[in-house]
């Protein structure tokens, strides 16, 4: 399977990321005049989140089984290892899935990866880990970034639906898909450091009289685009998303992601005291939200980081934000 013409495209999982990308692909699809490609099919726990897609003309489907069997090609966002497995034995057991080509773009850890390319292999399907870089805004822009490993061959088919379709970019990491998942805790990692350190620079602003606005400055001056987004991520208010709405990216799956890197470090030997701060301080935020029924994004060690300062969880912006929400 080489070819990108005429393949049946299937997509399992519709979370913010999922249903952003599956939007994107769908596009792609009724764009694409020289190929006759079939709309994409969907599935997901609850059906009514692919509405969006079904009005781009994207078909559902009742089961995982129904979908697999009429797909080649079978694309999953989930959100962590346990939904992954249980997806990857509803696959198997759909049915025959010699040269269906999954692609796979959840956050696990990398033995979960090892263990699911082996299950689909001994059934003669290619596994290909493709886990993204970015939340949602990015995903619904098609500019994530994009690690990719697996079978050449899989690959080369997959291609076309990638670059310029899902993400802005793709970095091909090799043959192996645990390759990937090692590069984005990696990249979790790194960004879980950031949020760490941009949080206490933020709150030392605050407490010393130094303007956010200057601070963010400096941010995008010296240290870049990447590091401002975390940080206007803070000064946004949307570390602590307003009651009702969801975040850009959840603090579980922070905590998820950065305890898969965490864990690997003590694996072989050595400890991340970055990765174990991000943890402390996000376990503080999650508990905060908790008990107030809100959603948290993984920026909210933030929260945290204000709280062990004497200030409040909420900045003033969110404060005014959430008493303008309640009418007051």
């Amino acid at each position: 399977m080489s070819s990108s013409e005429n393949l049946r495209l299937g997509w399992i999982g519709l979370g913010s990321m999922g249903l952003a990308m599956a939007l994107n692909l769908q596009k792609h699809i009724q764009r694409q005049e020289e190929e006759s490609l079939p709309p994409l099919k969907y599935w997901n726990r609850t059906i009514s989140r692919g509405n969006l897609l079904k009005e781009l003309g994207a078909t559902a489907c009742a089961t995982i089984a129904d979908l697999v069997q009429t797909s080649d090609v079978i694309f999953i966002s989930v959100s962590d290892d346990a939904v992954l497995q249980t997806i990857i034995t509803s696959i198997i057991r759909s049915g025959p899935i010699t040269g269906k080509i999954i692609l796979d773009t959840t956050t696990v850890h990398p033995s979960t990866t090892t263990s699911t390319a082996t299950l689909l292999s001994g059934n003669n399907a290619s596994y290909i880990a493709a886990p993204v870089f970015g939340a949602t805004p990015l995903a619904q822009a098609g500019t994530l970034l994009m690690a990719l490993a697996g079978p050449a061959a899989a690959i080369e088919t997959v291609s076309p639906f990638l670059t310029n379709v899902l993400a802005r970019r793709v970095i091909h990491v090799g043959a192996t898909p645990s390759q990937a998942l090692l590069l984005k805790t990696t990249s979790n990692f790194i960004t879980a450091g950031l949020m760490t350190l941009l949080s206490e620079a933020h709150v030392l602003a605050e407490k010393t009289g130094l303007p956010a606005p200057v601070l963010e400055s400096l941010v995008e001056e010296n240290f870049g685009a990447y590091a401002l987004g975390v940080s206007r991520r803070m000064s946004s208010g949307s570390y602590f998303p307003a009651p009702g709405q969801a975040p850009a990216s959840g603090l579980e799956l922070g905590i998820k992601d950065v305890g898969h890197g965490v864990g690997l470090a003590r694996d072989v030997g050595m400890r991340l005291g970055i990765g174990e701060m991000y943890l402390e301080a996000a376990g503080e935020a999650r508990t905060y939200g908790e008990e107030r029924g809100r959603k948290c994004d993984s920026s909210a060690v933030f929260g945290a980081v204000r709280r062990r300062a004497g200030l409040e969880f909420e900045t003033e912006g969110v404060q005014e934000r959430d008493a303008g929400a309640r009418g007051e």
